[in-house]
């Protein structure tokens, strides 16, 4: 497959490059929203089965690109995988979300029993997905960012304002960190996998980077990531690094600055004019259309779109949602979203 960024037009824009139409994919493209994924997910009966499965989880991560046509294909797994090969179990449970076990509120990293190989489905799904995606088309891998994946870990499941993890980290800082190490390294090899089997960018998801105080972003988001971005390079030196840290509001462009990734994931509480004004030049941004308005439709939708469209006109831009789509978004406004986007 022939990956140079010319002939690749999202991995173009996230290397600098600034077509007259942006590249264009969705964060949680690959989910419940298609009814062929919906289908697939009832047959192999559970999300960790499937993405476990190398062959359906391919076929998973395949299916928007067949039916839509993104600019990207993002690989169908979970951010979760990670805490899992660190040892800790991971549950899927109907209508409650993932679990951990034990959960680190009350047991110590080191009693875990790490299970690298728990990842090798990962990276066979990676080759498949590789050899099949039109030439054209960027492979997308992502990992959870360190303070996200601690959250989960600290508590064993997602809460509202991580209040657990808040407290540890302030309470036993250090106990706190050798945990974030602990995701640093794994995660390092992890994606360092990803791009060995094929991914040509990734993505760094901070979901829960928004619950921090200054002091706290500045070290358990900024250090975190900045260390698995110069890490990754050490061992793959054109990484292409996509951050996406949710909520970080004013505290962007530190991220920005400090983390060393190559382009800005903005979620959708973010002014665009703005983030185009503070953001260092030529740095490429992705986002921000709120799931929501794609959810309504209708007049909101086209406004929200020309809205995010109108605000990057000399910076590189992927188009993008604010966070994830939803799983009741109709199929028809993800086609009008294109359309619009494309100017068709």
């Amino acid at each position: 497959m022939n990956t140079a960024p010319g002939n690749k037009p999202l991995l173009a824009v996230l290397r600098g490059a600034k077509p007259s139409v942006p590249p264009i994919w969705l964060m949680r493209q690959a989910g419940r929203y298609l009814p062929e994924y919906r289908a697939l997910r009832a047959e192999k009966g559970g999300f960790l089965a499937l993405a476990t499965d190398p062959d359906a989880a391919a076929e998973v991560t395949l299916q928007p690109i067949r039916r839509f046509g993104f600019d990207g294909a993002i690989l169908f797994s979970d951010i979760l995988m990670v805490p899992w090969a660190l040892g800790q179990d991971l549950t899927f449970g109907p209508g409650e979300g993932p679990r951990l076990a034990p959960p680190l509120v009350d047991h110590a990293l080191a009693a875990l029993q790490r299970v690298p190989e728990r990842l090798e489905p990962v990276y066979a799904t990676c080759e498949r997905v590789a050899a099949a995606l039109p030439p054209q088309i960027t492979f997308l891998g992502f990992a959870g960012s360190p303070w996200t994946v601690a959250t989960y870990m600290v508590a064993g499941q997602g809460s509202k304002d991580q209040g657990e993890t808040r407290s540890v980290a302030y309470a036993d800082p250090g106990a706190f960190q050798a945990i974030i190490d602990a995701i640093v390294a794994m995660t390092i090899d992890y994606l360092a996998r990803q791009i060995a089997a094929g991914v040509e960018a990734v993505q760094l998801f901070d979901s829960w980077a928004g619950s921090l105080s200054p002091a706290q972003f500045e070290r358990w988001v900024i250090a975190p990531n900045a260390a698995i971005v110069a890490g990754l390079r050490a061992r793959c030196p054109d990484a292409c690094i996509i951050g996406f840290p949710k909520g970080a509001g004013g505290k962007l462009p530190a991220y920005a600055r400090e983390t060393g990734v190559d382009a800005i994931g903005l979620d959708e509480t973010v002014d665009p004019a703005w983030a185009d004004a503070v953001l260092p030049q030529g740095m490429s941004v992705q986002g921000n259309l709120d799931p929501l308005a794609l959810l309504a439709g209708g007049a909101e939708l086209d406004a929200g779109i020309d809205r995010v469209l109108a605000a990057f006109p000399d910076r590189p831009h992927v188009f993008n949602l604010g966070h994830g789509i939803g799983q009741h978004t109709p199929v028809a406004h993800v086609e009008r979203l294109l359309a619009r986007v494309r100017g068709l």
